[in-house]
């Protein structure tokens, strides 16, 4: 039965959930961490490779829900990190490394002029729809079916099926009436709903995260970002995932297209502390300056206690500029992505089985369902649940964990080797003969 070698090797992981289940709703700090029949609990983590309490180690493709580029424990951020804590941990003043991370993502990101930094990417996704709101003086934002932009009441919505409803128990009707949900990959679906709206702005992901890693078509970018010029909305991209992953530029260099505002978190902390961030055209940013606009009521806010502490930018800064020196990183985890994405999808061609890889770059998804998604749909309505957890089990079972059990992707670091991509094959094969 999958799963039984994860159980009998795993007692020391399953007595602490028991416990856990006291003192913290579901035993966990976030739903997604939590997979049957408990989750392991991590005691250290060096590479490509994590270690349970009971000294089982695992092939990481979970890799800090995708913030671990270049894996754990990455001894350049690592040392500044160290260095840091020496000198100031967290004051709650101004400080360099807010500047010097400032100017290396302006320098990055040809889209971003200005930038404000923030804890999460919650955090800045919900203060970009406030800032285009300012912006514009217009209420309703577009969000996409299967999108996910954190936990923001405005945008928590049509994140997983039913899509009307909202993403959670508590959320306002009035929280969600200025909220409008469009089709991914259908720009004509988009201009049939948005017809006579007036929009602040649409918000997309260029690679839909959640909904499976499902890369936007070209055009479809392209052709919301002429919507919102002509609509004057503001076209927002959540890089969350994707921003200094898929290129030092992100999607939007890969995709050639210019949204507004950015949003982004994971890779901007380092990969190692929370982070998140939103930034783009000078014009909008200038709404949160408090010279510009020394009346609050005449500027947008932003703010934070821990915003831009330095221990976060300074890890930022020292990834984020060895990104841009070292191309030959893309080169090797995209190489990385492409093999493993062919291999899996050639066996489940070969044995003619129902499972589709989706992705981009270092990412990809596995799907059981009967067509390869190219929308949320596709991946969250039409999968077989079943055979999807069978699997997360089966991989458990060989000691590679992935994120997350109903739905599997897969985040590459530079770390991984092609030797682990092999056995991710092997297992995979395995797995599909014993169906």
């Amino acid at each position: 039965m999958f799963g039984d070698r994860y159980i009998q090797r795993t007692p020391q992981s399953k007595k602490l959930f028991e416990e856990a289940k006291n003192y913290l709703p579901g035993g966990v700090s976030y739903v997604i961490r939590f997979f049957e029949p408990y989750p392991f609990y991590v005691s250290k983590a060096e590479g490509q490779k994590v270690w349970d309490i009971d000294g089982n180690a695992y092939t990481d493709y979970w890799m800090g829900h995708g913030a671990l580029l270049m894996g754990h424990r990455y001894s350049p951020v690592i040392e500044a990190i160290k260095d840091q804590l020496d000198l100031i941990p967290h004051a709650g003043f101004s400080h360099e490394w807010e500047v010097k991370l400032a100017k290396q993502v302006i320098k990055m990101v040809d889209s971003v002029e200005l930038i404000r930094f923030t804890n999460s990417g919650t955090e800045a996704a919900m203060y970009s729809i406030r800032l285009a709101r300012a912006y514009t003086g217009k209420k309703l934002i577009g969000k996409f079916e299967g999108g996910w932009h954190g936990g923001y009441d405005a945008l928590h919505l049509a994140v997983s099926p039913p899509y009307e409803l909202p993403g959670s128990l508590g959320i306002t009707e009035g929280a969600l009436k200025d909220t409008v949900i469009l089709p991914y990959n259908d720009l004509d679906g988009v201009h049939r709903i948005i017809k006579g709206l007036e929009l602040a702005a649409i918000i997309v992901e260029p690679v839909l995260g959640a909904g499976g890693f499902i890369p936007s078509d070209p055009e479809f970018l392209k052709g919301l970002r002429e919507l919102c010029d002509e609509m004057d909305a503001l076209l927002i991209f959540d890089e969350v995932i994707t921003g200094f992953r898929l290129s030092p530029g992100g999607a939007q260099k890969l995709y050639g297209v210019k949204p507004d505002l950015t949003v982004f978190g994971k890779i901007l902390g380092g990969g190692e502390f929370p982070a998140g961030g939103f930034g783009g055209r000078r014009d909008v940013m200038e709404l949160l300056d408090q010279l510009k606009y020394k009346d609050p009521h005449k500027r947008a806010f932003q703010g934070g206690t821990f915003a831009a502490n330095p221990i976060t930018t300074r890890a930022g800064y020292t990834l984020l500029s060895e990104l841009q020196r070292r191309s030959e990183i893309y080169n090797y985890i995209n190489g990385l992505g492409e093999k493993a994405r062919n291999a899996l999808q050639r066996i489940f061609d070969e044995r003619g089985f129902n499972a589709h890889v989706t992705g981009i770059g270092s990412l990809f998804a596995v799907h059981f369902t009967p067509v390869k998604p190219k929308d949320s749909k596709t991946a969250q309505q039409k999968k077989d649940v079943n055979l999807a957890r069978s699997y997360f089990k089966h991989l458990l079972d060989n000691g590679i964990v992935v994120m997350v059990q109903d739905m599997q992707h897969f985040f590459i670091s530079s770390s991984h080797k092609s030797q682990d991509i092999d056995m991710l094959i092997d297992v995979t094969q395995d797995f599909i003969d014993k169906i």
